[in-house]
């Protein structure tokens, strides 16, 4: 079979797969990186080979706040333990989006048995559990938001009227979390209108990444967000808001050449018994309020709500 004796044709099969794979050396510099990968991460090769993991190129790092890399990076463990590790990672997006992805960190021996590289392959976390809720067939019907392509504020109340009528009838617990964009306007002014909708942008792509496919995430307001999170009790609730408020403010565009964030506020609540639309999405305004203006305000779980398992 000479075709096989090519060596080429193996980086035109690891080209083909639908999922990235990278090679780092023993330094953690980058050494392969596939086409998978190129459309996973928004980085071209020309961008990532030669470099370092830790220079904000690969999955999770940004060397400073990367909370992967606390003693838990999947590349470093496959080394240390001389065999392959599975984790679920984020990786921060060229355009500035954080997103999960399901990885595997294997190492590779040479023919000796000695470990020379370690193999890293990923694919979206949400890619293998079914196509997201916010399907983007809606435009056409006018139900999505022109900026964000979320769903919007018509179709959010909507989903928020269906899911309090699942929850009379059947007691399947779920919350909402609003978050709110800090001095939107103030940004606006200072780095003009399209450098908000890009930030905007990146925001909601972080938030959609965050939640599960099942759920809802849509543009409410100019400066909001609002989530809707099915199954969830009260304790699950306060777990993905914090995790959402983590992942929202550590979002950023690069803007002539300057790296740009926002600081948001997040509320939230589990819905009771006799809740109107009103008065749930109330009882998430007053814990936005109640947080207080900065960026480092945590999120609440206001009320109660039936318990159920959230994974």
């Amino acid at each position: 079979m000479p075709h096989f004796e090519d060596p080429e044709i193996y980086r035109d099969i690891l080209d083909g797969l639908q999922i990235g794979v990278s090679v780092l050396d023993l330094h953690k510099k980058i050494v392969f990186w596939s086409d998978g990968a190129e459309q996973i991460t928004g980085y071209a090769r020309i961008d990532v080979l030669g470099h370092c993991c830790a220079e904000n190129i690969l999955l999770h790092c940004n060397h400073n706040s990367c909370e992967t890399c606390a003693g838990k990076c999947p590349m470093a463990t496959a080394l240390h333990d001389a065999k392959p590790v599975e984790a679920t990672s984020l990786i921060h997006h060229r355009s500035g989006h954080w997103t999960p992805v399901h990885t595997w960190a294997i190492p590779l021996r040479d023919k000796h048995g000695s470990i020379i590289a370690i193999i890293q392959t990923f694919e979206n976390e949400f890619a293998v559990k079914g196509p997201s809720p916010n399907d983007r067939s809606m435009k056409e019907h006018g139900c999505l938001d022109y900026t964000t392509e979320l769903p919007n504020h018509d179709m959010m109340r909507s989903h928020l009227r269906e899911m309090l009528g699942t929850f009379a009838d059947l007691q399947v617990p779920f919350g909402v979390i609003c978050l709110e964009v800090q001095e939107l306007g103030k940004f606006r002014a200072k780095y003009g209108q399209e450098a908000a909708a890009s930030m905007l942008r990146v925001l909601a792509r972080t938030l959609r990444n965050t939640i599960w496919p099942t759920d809802f995430v849509g543009r409410w307001s100019d400066d909001r967000f609002l989530v809707i999170l099915s199954g969830c009790d009260q304790e699950a609730l306060r777990a993905v808001s914090e995790r959402m408020l983590r992942m929202a403010v550590r979002a950023t565009i690069e803007w002539w050449g300057e790296e740009l964030s926002v600081a948001v506020l997040i509320g939230s609540t589990a819905a009771a018994a006799g809740d109107s639309a009103e008065s749930l999405l109330l009882r998430a305004q007053e814990a936005l309020t109640r947080n207080g203006p900065g960026p480092s305000a945590r999120a609440v779980a206001a009320t109660g709500a039936t318990p159920a398992s959230r994974g």
